[in-house]
């Protein structure tokens, strides 16, 4: 299992230290071998990596917050450069298992994607990578100077993109993963309800 993800993707030479130890578990089978495998890694220069063990039930309650919508739901495994999260939705099914659901704090947006957890890796990252982990994006963030996010950072928008901010290189910025969903999720709560266009002049970070 996961044979063909592991001959496309190097993994990053630094690991997540928090992912030492016995790891506590997630409650699907296919997931709690992945983060076996490969729990705590990130690969290709922190373009894709998987969340560690222990922290499955941390992330999940994030995810939630983020997106109400999703509660009970998700089961999350992995997360890219951008600091999108990538989860199992018990909601969905593909092929009788649970279908992969991409969160998206820097757009609020929750994305499909039509396949389960063993297609994800050894498909869908391998032959749609543009699609699923914005490699050309990537690449034009490290053409410009941007450096590698490793396992506890990502590469963030300064500006949401919900509020406005433009999807470009000068919008992004290294952050702490963790800090990044933090203050996406307050801005998302604040601007949830909003009419589509509303200008928003004040936002409070607590």
């Amino acid at each position: 299992m996961f044979e063909i993800f592991r001959d496309a993707f190097q993994r990053d030479k630094r690991k997540d230290l928090t992912s030492v130890g016995t790891a506590p578990r997630s409650g699907n089978l296919e997931v709690d071998q992945l983060l076996e495998q490969y729990g705590g890694s990130s690969f290709d220069q922190g373009i894709y990596r998987v969340i560690s063990a222990g922290a499955v039930a941390r992330w999940a309650k994030r995810a939630t917050n983020a997106f109400p919508g999703f509660a009970g739901r998700v089961t999350p495994f992995g997360a890219d450069w951008l600091g999108r999260l990538f989860a199992l939705d018990s909601g969905r099914r593909v092929d009788g298992r649970p279908a992969v659901v991409m969160l998206e704090p820097g757009t609020g947006q929750a994305l499909e994607v039509p396949c389960h957890l063993v297609a994800f890796h050894d498909a869908e990252l391998v032959e749609h990578r543009e699609e699923a982990l914005a490699e050309s994006f990537y690449k034009q963030w490290r053409l410009a100077g941007g450096a590698a996010p490793h396992i506890s950072q990502c590469v963030g928008y300064k500006r949401p993109l919900f509020l406005g901010g433009s999807d470009t290189t000068d919008n992004l910025e290294l952050v702490n993963l963790e800090v990044y969903w933090e203050i996406s999720t307050q801005l998302l709560d604040q601007t949830r309800n909003l009419p589509i266009g509303t200008r928003v002049n004040d936002i409070n970070i607590r």
